[in-house]
């Protein structure tokens, strides 16, 4: 059984590599589970030797099978827990993250089974990210960064990038959530802003182009 700090470890390299890296490397994940290069170096020696990882000193860092499974295994209890939360227990949105971090090393099979089952087998988790399925699949939705969106494009929110507290209470209180349809009604050159009505009612808002470019969207026709 791996230990909490090994599943964190390799959670944070499947997520540096979904974005398209073959390899990843100490410093970016020592950024990413925020502790010191020499620590990172010590955890991928483990990893390693537990053939979880391949690694060899400057060369970079890339999941073995076995690795990637487990990775897959903690996302998916990290994001059903997350659903969970919401849903049932009515936190918010910007509440779950912690709290299913402590949930996502319970090491029960059945438990997250039955889970699963009890939420009806959800695609994604409260900000769009897709869960997993007990085998590891995931089913990735096409999205584009709203801040790719120009003037009179029609799109419908699906996810977010930036997962924090602040961020995702910043986008509520201006109305914006998943699933909400926006039409894009003026794209400013100057600073990339956007003006953008979401529907169905009939208000209009401003959203600067930091906000924009961690909101994801589905262009709808």
């Amino acid at each position: 059984m791996n230990s909490f700090a090994e599943e964190n470890y390799l959670k944070a390299i499947f997520k540096l590599l979904e974005k398209g890296n073959r390899k990843v490397y100490t410093n970016a994940i020592a950024e990413k589970v925020d502790t010191a290069p020499a620590s990172v170096t010590d955890m991928l020696k483990k990893l390693s030797a537990k053939k979880l990882i391949h690694y060899e000193k400057y060369q970079g860092v890339s999941l073995t099978p076995n690795g990637k499974k487990t990775a897959l295994q903690v996302i998916r209890k990290h994001r059903l827990w997350e659903y969970f939360l919401v849903q049932k227990l009515k936190f918010k949105w910007d509440e779950v993250h912690d709290i299913a971090e402590q949930l996502e090393h319970i090491h029960s099979d059945m438990l997250i089974q039955k889970l699963d089952r009890f939420l009806n087998y959800p695609k994604a988790d409260p900000h769009g990210d897709p869960i997993p399925d007990e085998n590891g699949r995931i089913e990735v939705q096409q999205s584009v960064p709203l801040s790719e969106l120009k003037s009179d494009h029609k799109a419908i929110i699906t996810g977010v990038i930036d997962h924090s507290p602040l961020f995702l209470k910043h986008i509520e209180k201006t109305g914006l959530s998943l699933g909400k349809e926006l039409h894009i009604r003026e794209k400013f050159s100057y600073d990339l802003s956007c003006r953008v009505n979401i529907k169905p009612s009939k208000a209009i808002i401003h959203i600067s182009h930091d906000v924009a470019k961690n909101i994801l969207v589905r262009l709808k026709k």
